[in-house]
């Protein structure tokens, strides 16, 4: 009885370790798959921060490429300030532009300076003294002067518009010549042609247009000058761009070639883990092979070329050995008949309506049968090889 006892323990031993070992496997099967799918999760990942990269990189070359305005490419340096601070460099960029702006202003004021001594020479003017300072409207009973004139002007506020120091000050000479044309054509504009204030407002404002034509010169070529610092200094970034994104290509070139790589070998991975392939698989792929339309037909050859550099797709004749390829091959040919063909199945179905026996030939089914034909003598003429050779 005893020894009975012990082999009926040793038989429930052996059935436990054997349920283990079972279990073991099992277990380590559903590791290895959440580990290949861990691994396809992140190459979706990766893939789709790569074509956000690859759309990123597209759009800048498709706008560099556009012929623009200056007044377009000015509006898109201010649209596209945010990415510029991603661009190496940038910083350095908006010193220098800081530096440029500070030299530039400075330059204007002395001309402002300089287009002083116009003013002088105008306020000093014996007729001057009515616009010296602002038009006492209450005083003088002027109950409609605010109902003509949208916005009144005197030399006490250039005056005080060019000496302030809070930022309501004079950017531009040219800013200082409206408003003083604006003192003349307010007087103009509210007093009678035939009025003193009329005719000395006319005449003070002839003075100064011709000299302000003696000194626009100066001002035109102070424009110039920074028009073409601004578009040097646009040029500059535009570059910093370029070099930036030529970076980025090649670096994303490198990226994908490795995603690449890694997806490759996480397909032969998945296909190792398949079972192999049957006769009866592979009689079926054939089969499958003859029923598509020529577009998948050719994408299914395709498939086979890319790992037989040998085989020939789009030759006349094809000789196809379903045994000769790989498992790679052979599974991926499997899933892409079984997807084409369902396809095809819908496609049918949304066209059978109306469709008759007794309709005229079509020269594009004519080719898809002769396409199909060419498969299916291939597929024969390889099995009728390896009969001879048993």
């Amino acid at each position: 009885m005893e020894e009975e006892l012990m082999i009926g323990i040793d038989v429930d031993g052996d059935g436990i370790e054997k349920t283990e070992e079972n279990n073991a496997a099992a277990a380590a099967a559903v590791d290895d798959d959440d580990d290949i799918g861990h691994q396809v999760d992140d190459l979706f990942t990766k893939v789709e921060k790569l074509e956000q990269r690859v759309n990123e990189i597209e759009q800048f070359y498709l706008t560099s490429s556009k012929v623009q305005s200056s007044n377009s490419q000015k509006s898109s340096f201010v649209k596209d300030k945010e990415k510029l601070k991603h661009i190496p460099g940038y910083k350095k960029h908006q010193q220098e532009a800081a530096r440029r702006e500070a030299i530039a202003a400075k330059r204007m004021q002395d001309i402002m300076r300089q287009f002083g001594s116009i003013l002088r020479q105008i306020t000093q003017h014996k007729w001057a003294w009515p616009f010296m300072q602002p038009v006492d409207v209450e005083g003088l009973g002027l109950r409609d002067y605010y109902e003509v004139i949208d916005r009144p002007m005197d030399f006490s506020t250039i005056k005080n518009q060019m000496e302030a120091k809070d930022g309501t000050e004079y950017k531009h000479v040219r800013d200082i010549c409206s408003d003083v044309r604006l003192v003349f054509q307010n007087a103009m504009k509210y007093n009678d042609d035939k009025s003193d204030v009329h005719a000395m407002a006319k005449t003070l404002l002839e003075k100064f247009e011709e000299k302000w034509l003696q000194f626009l010169p100066r001002v035109t070529e102070e424009e110039k000058r920074r028009e073409e610092e601004e578009a040097e200094a646009q040029l500059s970034i535009q570059r910093s761009q370029e070099a930036a994104h030529a970076k980025m290509a090649r670096d994303l070139s490198n990226e994908l070639y490795e995603t690449d790589t890694q997806l490759e070998k996480l397909r032969e991975t998945v296909v190792q883990k398949c079972r192999k392939m049957s006769t009866e698989d592979k009689r079926n792929i054939g089969i499958a092979l003859t029923r598509l339309c020529p577009e998948d037909l050719s994408k299914a050859l395709d498939i086979v070329a890319r790992h037989n550099p040998s085989f020939q797709s789009t030759a006349a004749e094809i000789d196809l050995d379903i045994d000769a390829q790989s498992e790679l091959t052979l599974w991926r040919l499997k899933y892409f008949v079984k997807d084409a063909l369902h396809g095809q199945v819908k496609n049918d179905a949304t066209f059978e309506v109306g469709n008759k026996a007794d309709s005229p030939v079509n020269p594009i089914e004519t080719i898809v049968s002769k396409r199909k034909m060419q498969i299916c003598n291939a597929l024969a003429k390889t099995a009728k090889k390896r009969n001879q050779k048993r």
